[in-house]
């Protein structure tokens, strides 16, 4: 079974963070019990010097380089993911789907409605690929913005509902589309270093959501247990991304995802 992380800049993490996929993979050799492989064109984390996705400092320099893989990007969104999504697909041969995306969409590029639109077209495109491709979609987490920005807030909160529909319409026997929970205990002011991106307890959480609704919707490995160690980044807290434009190209240009091997 493959599976293929999908996200924004909480999924590809910056420099020094051990990130939630890290988290997933750890989960995933301990509780999967059949053959499974990490799919995705990238394997890089986000470099906030630079401001271009060009590190692999990853908290854990253990981390294998086949487990790294992913299609996320720093500023990319919904809108971006959807028009890549079938030829990913079909390059990776993935499986399972697990997405963590539409924060940055609504923060800077469509509305909520607009947002739905392309989760919808992300979903046909995919199983234009893979007609019995699976996908676990997790909700918005509003950030520290949407606590003085009110029409924000109503956004995230709308965005929401419109996600649990779309996955109502979309699911199907011969591809199943979950709605993940957001953990109950998430609390953007702890499990986050800047109100926005998952620091280590964010991390496990966020890795929790993903493999509890694998295992209790279709049977898939075991109940997520966090590590008591936890693990901490190496790097200092950076500025929140979400309160200021992000760097990433136009549209049509970072669409693309990067072609890299390992």
């Amino acid at each position: 079974m493959r599976f293929m992380f999908v996200g924004d800049s909480m999924t590809i993490g910056r420099a020094g963070d051990f990130t939630w996929r890290y988290r997933m993979w750890q989960h995933l050799e301990a509780a999967f019990d059949g053959p499974y492989e990490i799919v995705g064109p990238r394997t890089e984390l986000y470099d906030t010097v630079t401001n271009t996705p060009v590190s692999y400092a990853y908290g854990d320099p253990e981390f294998p380089a086949g487990a790294r893989r992913h299609l996320a990007g720093w500023g990319e969104g919904w809108l971006h993911m959807a028009p890549v999504i079938a030829d990913t697909v079909t390059a990776t041969r993935a499986d399972v789907l697990l997405v963590s995306l539409g924060l940055i969409d609504l923060g800077f590029y469509t509305d909520s409605e607009q947002t739905a639109l392309n989760v919808r077209a992300f979903i046909e495109a995919a199983r234009t690929a893979a007609p019995h491709i699976k996908a676990v979609l997790l909700p918005v987490i509003p950030n520290v913005r949407a606590e003085s920005d009110a029409p924000f807030a109503a956004e995230c909160d709308r965005f929401n509902e419109l996600l649990a529909k779309a996955v109502a319409d979309l699911d199907a026997p011969a591809s199943p589309i979950l709605l993940a929970s957001r953990p109950a205990t998430y609390d953007i002011h702890t499990d986050t270093y800047d109100g926005t991106h998952p620091g280590p307890t964010g991390e496990q959480k966020l890795a929790g959501a993903f493999a509890d609704a694998m295992h209790q919707a279709w049977g898939l490995g075991g109940p997520y247990i966090s590590s008591p160690s936890g693990g901490l980044s190496t790097t200092a807290p950076g500025p929140p991304n979400v309160l200021s434009a992000p760097q990433v190209a136009p549209a049509h240009a970072s669409a693309r995802p990067v072609s890299r091997t390992g």
